[in-house]
């Protein structure tokens, strides 16, 4: 039995987006598999991003909900999303960031994983092509991503007796999963952006209460070349690895 539209949410954390989410919505409104309901989480933007969220909500192919989450952070955004999502009926979630382009058949895939059993869905993240990344951009950051998950993989944080599968790599932006494993595995953590990768902190916590977690190399969205760009390869990579730069300036971490 398929899953009720009403019963696929979609989680959107957005702060101070209004230049940029316009087209995240766009992309969700062209996908093939229009069946499921938007949750966007506004984390206190001060510009129109409110403003735009609701004048595509007028005339969207699904329903739109608006959310406040006042204290600063993707994850926590993400969190207050997501348990919005359970409480009011949902039992399939997923999430991509404001910035970001889901490809066309990003919930229907993301539904056809969930669907076998799976868990938690784990996407690809690709650069952005309105954006006209360089070769070095299409290619060689993408490659130093996978290398670090390699290295991931093998840290003492990332291993142990105490998880069920193996660590793979997992975009904040592009994740699916079932809101039962959701509230098992304790969800997603309410840190500061500067604080830790919570998309990690959530595959971690999802790997200690299952086994049934893919890595969906066709689970495809586009995201920002933006961070990349403002700060350079070094520091951006240094950043994922455990915030081992962060700027000197705390409103420099979202980078607009």
């Amino acid at each position: 039995m398929s899953t009720p539209p009403d019963r696929i949410a979609v989680v959107v954390p957005a702060y101070d987006e209004a230049a940029s989410i316009g087209a995240t919505l766009a992309a969700l409104a062209r996908q093939t598999d229009t069946g499921f309901r938007l949750i966007v989480v506004d984390n206190a933007s001060t510009d129109t991003t409110v403003d735009v969220v609701r004048r595509f909500a007028a005339t969207a192919p699904f329903p739109v909900e608006l959310v406040t989450e006042t204290e600063r952070g993707a994850g926590t955004a993400a969190d207050t999303g997501f348990r919005h999502a359970i409480t009011t009926g949902a039992r399939l979630l997923a999430r991509t960031d404001a910035d970001c382009l889901p490809s066309p058949d990003w919930v229907a895939t993301l539904r056809a994983y969930l669907g076998q059993g799976f868990d938690l869905v784990c996407g690809r993240s690709v650069p952005r092509h309105d954006e006209r990344p360089t070769w070095a951009e299409r290619h060689v950051f993408p490659a130093a991503v996978r290398l670090a998950a390699v290295y991931g993989r093998y840290r003492a944080a990332h291993r142990g007796p105490g998880f069920r599968s193996p660590y793979v790599l997992v975009h904040g932006h592009n994740l699916a999963l079932t809101a039962d494993l959701y509230l098992r595995c304790g969800g997603t953590a309410r840190e500061a952006l500067e604080d830790g990768s919570e998309d990690v902190t959530l595959l971690n916590r999802a790997r200690r209460v299952t086994d049934r977690i893919a890595r969906a190399e066709d689970l495809i969205v586009e995201s920002s070349l933006r961070r990349l760009r403002a700060w350079g390869a070094r520091r951006t990579l240094l950043w994922y690895w455990d915030r081992r730069y962060r700027p000197p300036d705390a409103a420099q971490v979202h980078v607009r």
